[in-house]
């Protein structure tokens, strides 16, 4: 009987390309960290006014998530923001249209966040850029 020699795969060796699988994902975050790493981004990166409006948003939605002790949206919650943290730290976020995907698994209240957001983004910018502009006044009932 003859003894050969076994093969042995390193990480290295094995190309994930060449077998069609995608690089593994990197590692979530804790929350704390996640949430220490976004703050920091807010204020490395952005505008005071965008600040403060990011920093209250992510500060109540951490707090509303305090809680949650399903694993899948833990993983969900933990996923979004890490790449939201990775967006703001690059600078290619700007102007960047949102996934339809993601937009389609939205819950109505989310959309209303969300078209409330707009809308105080587009009567700032209006503010700012037209010197006619008056912000609407709420309705009375």
């Amino acid at each position: 009987m003859r003894i050969t020699p076994r093969v042995r795969a390193l990480p290295s060796a094995i190309g994930t390309q060449s077998a069609g699988l995608r690089p593994a994902p990197p590692a979530l975050l804790p929350p704390i960290p996640l949430y220490r790493r976004i703050l920091r981004g807010h204020r490395k990166h952005l505008p005071t006014e965008m600040r403060v409006l990011g920093d209250e948003y992510v500060k109540s939605e951490f707090r509303a998530h305090r809680n949650v002790e399903n694993p899948v949206h833990i993983i969900g919650f933990l996923t979004e923001w890490q790449s939201y943290a990775q967006q703001v730290e690059g600078a290619s976020w700007r102007g960047e249209k949102m996934d339809r995907g993601k937009i389609d698994k939205m819950s109505d209240e989310q959309l209303a966040q969300l078209y409330e957001l707009m809308r105080a983004i587009r009567e700032k910018e209006l503010a700012e850029n037209d010197p006619e502009y008056s912000p609407p006044t709420p309705e009375r009932g």
